[in-house]
């Protein structure tokens, strides 16, 4: 019912993606089409893959499980601009029938897809509404040089 996507690697190196994809039961045909440059992997092993190309692979993999409940450690860290894009895009038709919980430095990637919004500061957590909250509480700077 939980599908957790941790910060570090999910994926076994001597796995090949082809059978990733079968085991999870994912469509390959519907992961290339999102993530064109991709058509050329199928049948590398996961250690084959940069950071960043197994990243994608593994937050694609989290967000299309069969899971009611999605916990995301940094799933926009080491990924192209242009991925978290469309990372994003599948959050918001996710999170219509999932419950999606996300953890990322990435703040503004973040403020773009939630719902609600909390800090976690010094083992308590404040309610964020904007972004001068970040800056009431040191998260950010507020860019003055007092």
């Amino acid at each position: 019912m939980i599908r957790y996507l941790p910060q570090h690697r999910l994926l076994p190196n001597a796995v090949k993606i082809k059978t990733v994809f079968r085991l999870l039961n994912v469509d390959w045909q519907e992961f290339v089409t999102m993530f064109e440059a991709f058509s050329i992997l199928r049948n590398n092993k996961i250690n084959t893959l940069s950071g960043g190309e197994r990243r994608v692979i593994e937050t694609y993999l989290v967000l299309k499980s069969p899971g009611k409940i999605i916990l995301m450690d940094e799933p926009f860290s080491h990924i192209a601009p242009l991925y978290i894009e469309r990372f994003k895009q599948m959050i918001e038709l996710k999170k219509q029938i999932k419950a999606i919980i996300i953890t990322d430095h990435y703040y503004l990637d973040v403020l773009d897809t939630a719902d609600n919004l909390y800090l976690l500061k010094n083992g308590c957590t404040k309610r964020i509404d904007n972004i001068k909250d970040l800056e009431d509480y040191k998260y950010l700077n507020s860019g003055r040089l007092d």
